[in-house]
């Protein structure tokens, strides 16, 4: 080995992790070696090979190598920066490569040093070096995070990779409690109510102890409400009005919507009351589109497996639910208006602030006249969503035992802090939709209520428009924890509703590249 090379060889460091680890000094306990050879082409230099395993549990960062050289012995300047010393006694530490020792894992390296003395009295991490026997097997390494692959009204099976290392067995935790234990990669979760949420880790174990845990994976029950829509939905807005987008009628919507929301029904003269008919400016653009042709439009749609919602409020809407009488109204007023077109259900969108406790009490009471089959969906603005102490969040809380889906609408926001609150995320970024997405999974919804709000193109929001491929990523993120971007949430979120897009007239305006891109895709979701 030549004396130009003598800085410091890193021989193997595949095994570190580039990670955040401990920041603590771990004793790496059993299983660290070292072995001290001279070198004949130094002649009177030496050369120290270390291989270090870490048989702890938590991960090592910045682990050190002591020892010892006799009385007078130098090391040579080119160790300043890295080898502190005290008379015969020298440190190394990995300083500048900041290394992390994972459980388990191992890594070699070399020191070189000018001679003429041998080190002695090596130390790894605070304990003696062993000297080259077999450190045994060590803990295994983590597993692979669980994923969810199939899910009944009383189970769920989950499975993950296996562990790296050797592998007695599996403990599958149900939060911090253990549900099973397994030598297989998978495991079936019996026992459980229907429409239930839990979030699962596994830990790999053998004869020297456990594993880190693997990551997270939220799973959940079949059997809730609006079992007939499918697991993963795409959901459009219809334009009742005329606007620079193409005028559709509901008979042309294309068929990969799965629920189409009619946009708006709106506020009449008494409070909480609202109305809805044909927009007479639609029905001239048209040709004449009459309320008996749309209600057939319904029909059809529904006869091909759709659903069609009422959607209150929008931009410009007043929609004022602000107490019992108000609530009652609205009840009264929505039931009446889906009994007469055919709607299944109803989607809150008040983008001019609501009353939480009377608008839960009007869908109480909504709910209580059409039974189980009624859909409850909401569009809040991204602002909306951002604290479960706001109105919207708050709502779709009190609700959640009936609530169908909520479709933030992540758009013209600018920029928003995410559920990591280390950053304000950009809108129209991977980021901010799986960041954003990620406050209401950790926060009271489940998976299956949270969908992804996003413009269909140019013409349809002021800011926030995404290639539809952008929404696929962030699906994939949050279902999969593949084709995430800088932020990865702290789990894996296999029911994630789905997509909404304002709105199916922009999408056609736009060539239809949004519903051709997205829904195709929830289709290949978990």
């Amino acid at each position: 080995m030549k004396r130009h090379l003598a800085r410091l060889v890193a021989v193997l460091v595949a095994a570190v992790l580039a990670c955040a680890g401990t920041t603590a000094p771990v004793a790496a306990a059993a299983g660290e070696s070292a072995v001290f050879v001279r070198t004949s082409d130094w002649g009177s230099g030496w050369e120290g090979r270390f291989t270090v395993t870490n048989g702890g549990t938590s991960t090592v960062n910045g682990w050190r190598v002591e020892f010892d050289l006799p009385a007078g012995t130098g090391v040579g300047s080119y160790w300043d920066a890295l080898l502190t010393s005290s008379g015969n006694h020298h440190t190394f530490t990995n300083r500048e490569y900041n290394g992390v020792l994972a459980p388990g894992a191992s890594v070699s390296f070399g020191l070189l040093g000018t001679g003429p003395g041998t080190p002695t009295g090596c130390r790894v991490n605070g304990l003696p070096c062993a000297g080259g026997g077999d450190p045994g097997p060590g803990v295994p390494g983590a597993p692979g995070a669980p994923r969810v692959t199939a899910a009944t009204t009383s189970s769920v099976t989950l499975a993950w990779t296996a562990a790296p290392g050797t592998v007695t067995g599996y403990r599958v935790y149900e939060g911090d409690t253990q549900r099973a234990s397994v030598t297989a990669s998978s495991v079936t979760i019996s026992g459980l109510p229907a429409c239930a949420s839990r979030t699962y880790t596994v830990a790999a174990y053998n004869s020297v102890g456990e594993s880190p845990r693997s990551g997270a994976v939220t799973a959940t029950t079949a059997g809730c409400p609006q079992a007939d829509l499918p697991r993963h939905f795409l959901t459009g807005y219809w334009h009742n009005f005329v606007n620079p987008a193409a005028e559709l009628r509901l008979s042309a919507v294309p068929s990969e919507y799965d629920l189409v929301a009619v946009a708006f029904a709106e506020a009449t003269s008494t409070q909480g009351q609202v109305d809805f008919g044909v927009d007479p400016e639609l029905s001239t653009a048209l040709g004449g589109y009459t309320d008996a042709q749309f209600k057939a439009d319904v029909a059809a749609l529904k006869s091909r497996g759709k659903k069609v919602i009422l959607s209150v409020g929008g931009e410009a809407g007043r929609v004022v639910v602000a107490d019992a009488t108000a609530a009652a109204n609205f009840a009264a007023s929505v039931r009446s208006i889906m009994a007469e077109y055919g709607f299944d259900g109803v989607d809150i969108d008040l983008e001019n602030g609501l009353n939480p406790t009377y608008m839960a009490q009007a869908l109480r009471a909504l709910r209580d006249q059409v039974g189980p089959s009624l859909i409850i969906t909401m569009a809040p603005q991204t602002i909306d969503m951002q604290s479960t102490s706001g109105s919207y969040f708050a709502l779709a809380l009190s609700v959640r035992d009936i609530l169908t889906v909520v479709h933030t609408q992540f758009y013209n926001s600018g920029s928003m802090l995410g559920c990591d609150q280390a950053q304000a995320y950009t809108q129209g970024t991977v980021n901010f939709l799986t960041a954003l997405a990620c406050i209401q999974l950790e926060n009271g919804l489940r998976p299956d209520q949270v969908a992804l709000g996003l413009p269909a193109g140019p013409g349809a929001a002021g800011g926030g428009v995404v290639a539809p491929s952008v929404v696929n990523d962030a699906l994939d993120c949050l279902a999969r924890g593949t084709r995430c971007g800088s932020f990865r949430p702290p789990r894996t979120y296999p029911g994630i509703r789905g997509a909404m897009t304002w709105s199916i007239n922009w999408d056609v305006t736009n060539g239809g590249a949004f519903a051709n891109t997205v829904g195709p895709h929830l289709d290949t979701l978990p």
